[in-house]
């Protein structure tokens, strides 16, 4: 009984409760499966880590959440979002160069995590929800598989980014979610294909992940932000789904 209580104790309460909470609405999302809410949502998240990336890159410029929030609603009605990442690049830059002022942090936030999101959306109105659950079944199992696989044999740093991780930790969590996700996959590619899929989507979510916190590192915080309490910011729980959605439409066009 004593043990029992001491476990307890031990568990980070706020987190615990966010954590059940993020879970509950990510099913809800999925069971629904409405293309407004799917673009509510991830618009709300995308709004969130904007605000964060600015913070972190020490940018003041209060225009750009405006226009963050315009190219949000725009990718609402066209059908492929990710297209828009170059059409606002593109408006972006050819404005900065006609006032000779070309800031290229105020770039960066259309390549991160702005292209992220558009390519986020382009995969659930290109391939559906259940594109969707896949990613998260591969970004969640390399994330849950690195963190349990390094506490046990993790020996070897990764990157000096994140000194927690280690290579041990890195490859144990792309094998669990290589193994999960190509058993998800076979149901709408071939299995050849959706082990390499998994796997190429599993790693890049590992330097999603690695790319947050060399951000974090550049700005000496340790999270991203306070809005999910035990969790820190929007950007430290999707930030491994940055790179792994922007991978995983590629190879979906490209391949399936």
């Amino acid at each position: 009984m004593e043990k029992s209580k001491n476990w307890l104790e031990k568990i980070d309460k706020p987190r615990f409760v966010t954590g059940i909470a993020l879970v509950g609405v990510l099913l809800f999302i999925g069971i629904v499966d409405s293309a407004l809410l799917t673009w509510a949502f991830l618009g709300v998240a995308y709004l969130f880590a904007f605000y964060e990336t600015m913070r972190l890159l020490k940018i003041s410029d209060n225009k750009l959440y405006a226009y963050a929030a315009i190219l949000w609603l725009v990718s609402l009605v066209y059908i492929n979002p990710d297209d828009l990442f170059f059409l606002a690049s593109i408006i972006a830059l050819s404005w900065m160069v006609y006032k000779n002022s070309v800031d290229m942090k105020k770039i960066y936030l259309f390549l991160y995590p702005t292209a992220s999101f558009l390519f986020l959306l382009a995969l659930y109105k290109g391939f559906g929800m259940d594109a969707m659950v896949w990613l998260v079944i591969i970004v969640a199992l390399t994330d849950t598989g690195a963190y349990f696989t390094g506490k046990a044999i993790g020996k070897t740093p990764f990157s000096p980014v994140s000194p927690k991780k280690t290579w041990e930790g890195v490859i144990g969590g792309v094998l669990l979610a290589t193994v999960a996700g190509a058993l998800y996959g076979v149901s709408f590619v071939s299995p050849i294909l959706s082990v390499l899929i998994s796997l190429v989507v599993s790693f890049a979510s590992v330097f999603g992940d690695l790319f947050e916190s060399y951000l974090k590192r550049k700005a000496g915080v340790k999270d991203s932000g306070n809005v999910l309490p035990g969790h820190g910011g929007v950007l430290d729980r999707v930030d491994g789904y940055l790179f792994a959605g922007v991978l995983m439409v590629i190879l979906l066009r490209g391949l399936a």
